[in-house]
């Protein structure tokens, strides 16, 4: 918490604004508009998973339907294909980004093109904050017209050639969990890129009920809208969003210097100058044929002296839940996922904490 979170809240309880409705939502959407730019309108939800699947509904996604999916990510990017009885499609990664492959990307759709069943949505995902290569992305969406939707989750303030993530696609997502590098603890947002279709958002967001003085209901509804308590916290947040982006930057500095002499070991940054990363979670990947180590070991390792790490995301399409689904790529994803390593990078790690987790990483690197 940054410290001015406090007064939007006690504002909201002070006018009993306290329903998913009121002067924190609106401003905290005003703010947000603001801060990613490029004329986006933004509806705040309960979360990032309810903002994704408004955009599935928003595409005309249903029944039947297929949705390209980013393998390499959280279950949260897939789920709400299910939600819609949409089948995912799951494409590999790159080794720049760690996202969306472009060229297996355009193998998935005209794949499903020639078994006369084109893609009716693709999701992209910026992983851990790195921005994907989105112009080639936006070139092949836009060639075959489908409709794309950026899961900016973990993105919120990085940008590709100065343009913010979760404003490239049709629809963006963002997200405000309690892991995320600004929090309300729960929630998110939808990004649109008009206010029609906002509005569209927020109607079915709050149960879908028609302009009637009784309660009717032509649409399916949901209970999906930001609560006004939710976005006072939100509304404070934004006063240190940058702030945060540049504790996280930090980190990942932090890491580049632990590594820098060490062979094997490759700390995830930008592949150039185009791309600009919140660096949200900081990682790397382990060559234990060069290191000696293995990814699992320097976790194990730093599990002893009471340092929490953990895997990069297992892919979707290894998952059990996903087994049947169609999968296009090669083995970069899986790979990533064998050798990769989260390591700590919230935007309160102390200089201590940080010389606590060097001669954790050390002791290791010096066995």
């Amino acid at each position: 918490m940054g410290g001015g979170e406090q007064k939007y809240v006690q504002e909201a309880f002070d006018t009993n604004w306290v329903a998913p409705l009121g002067p924190n939502v609106n401003g905290f959407e005003k703010d947000l508009e603001n801060y990613i730019e490029e004329s986006s309108k933004v509806a705040c939800l309960s979360s990032g998973t309810s903002a994704l699947h408004l955009a599935l509904i928003l595409a005309k996604v249903s029944k039947d339907d297929e949705v390209i999916c980013q393998s390499m990510t959280f279950s949260a990017s897939a789920n709400p294909i299910v939600y819609q009885g949409a089948t995912p499609v799951f494409v590999d990664s790159e080794k720049e980004t760690w996202n969306m492959c472009p060229k297996s990307l355009l193998e998935a759709i005209e794949d499903g093109i020639s078994k006369g069943n084109k893609p009716k949505a693709v999701i992209v995902v910026h992983l851990y904050g790195m921005p994907a290569k989105m112009d080639e992305i936006l070139a092949i969406t836009n060639k075959y017209n489908i409709t794309l939707i950026e899961d900016a989750a973990e993105a919120l303030g990085s940008a590709y050639k100065g343009k913010k993530c979760g404003t490239f696609g049709d629809f963006g997502i963002l997200s405000f969990n309690g892991n995320k590098i600004i929090t309300t603890s729960g929630g998110g947002a939808l990004v649109c890129k008009s206010d029609d279709d906002k509005q569209k958002a927020i109607f079915l967001a709050t149960q879908a009920r028609d302009n009637a003085p009784h309660y009717q209901h032509s649409h399916i509804g949901y209970n999906y809208r930001m609560s006004n308590i939710t976005a006072g916290i939100g509304r404070g947040q934004m006063e240190v969003l940058d702030k945060h982006i540049s504790y996280r930057r930090n980190n990942n500095e932090f890491y580049k210097d632990i590594f820098s002499n060490i062979e094997g070991v490759e700390v995830f940054k930008e592949p150039s100058t185009d791309y600009f990363s919140n660096h949200w979670l900081s990682a790397i990947v382990v060559d234990k044929s060069v290191t000696g180590f293995s990814r699992e070991d320097l976790r194990l390792s730093l599990l002893e002296d009471n340092i929490e790490s953990r895997p990069l995301w297992k892919p979707m399409h290894m998952q059990p839940v996903f087994k049947d689904c169609s999968y296009y790529g090669t083995s970069v994803s899986e790979e990533l996922f064998e050798n990769g390593l989260c390591l700590p990078s919230g935007s309160n790690l102390t200089e201590e904490d940080k010389e606590r987790i060097k001669r954790s990483i050390n002791k290791l690197i010096n066995k």
